[in-house]
C-alpha cells in the first residue's frame, strides 16, 4: 500500500473512533474521502494531499501536507470552530498506525474559518504534515 493510502486510512480510522468527533458529526462520524451526494450536515472531507521527498537518515522519508475541510450549514461559525477544534486535538502530535510504514511525526500547522462564497456554507480547513518512512 502506499504511503499517501496508507496515511489517510489510518487517519480516517483515527478520526472516526474519537467521541468528541461522533458528537458534532454523527454515528459514524460524516468524515469522507469524497463528499456524498446526500449531505448531511456538518460533515469533513479529505481534500487537497500534496507528498514530497524528506532527507531522513537513509533518505526514504516522505514529507505529506494534508487539508481537511468542515463543510457546515448551522446560522453562524459556531459549529464550524467546534469541528476545527476537535480535529485539532485529535490530530496534533497523534501516532495512529499505518499499515506497512512508520508515523515519525503529524502536526496540525493552520486551521481557518470562514464563509464559502455561496453565503450559507461555513468552511473550516486544517492542515496537517506528517512524516511517514518505510516501516
Amino acid at each position: 500500500m502506499s504511503p499517501d493510502l496508507a496515511l489517510q486510512k489510518a487517519l480516517l480510522e483515527h478520526l472516526r473512533t474519537d467521541e468528541t468527533l461522533i458528537a458534532l458529526l454523527g454515528d459514524p462520524a460524516r468524515i469522507h474521502d469524497e463528499p456524498p451526494a446526500q449531505r448531511v450536515w456538518p460533515l469533513v472531507v479529505f481534500g487537497r494531499a500534496q507528498t514530497r521527498p524528506w532527507g531522513g537518515l537513509d533518505g526514504e522519508g516522505l514529507e505529506h501536507v494534508l487539508t481537511l475541510t468542515c463543510l457546515s450549514r448551522f446560522d453562524g461559525t459556531e459549529e464550524a470552530k467546534a469541528v476545527v477544534a476537535a480535529l485539532r486535538a485529535r490530530l496534533h502530535n497523534a501516532a495512529p498506525t499505518l499499515e506497512g510504514w512508520r508515523l515519525v511525526n503529524l502536526r496540525v500547522t493552520y486551521g481557518d474559518v470562514f464563509r464559502a462564497a455561496d453565503g450559507k456554507t461555513v468552511q473550516g480547513v486544517i492542515r496537517l504534515r506528517a512524516v511517514t518512512e518505510a516501516g
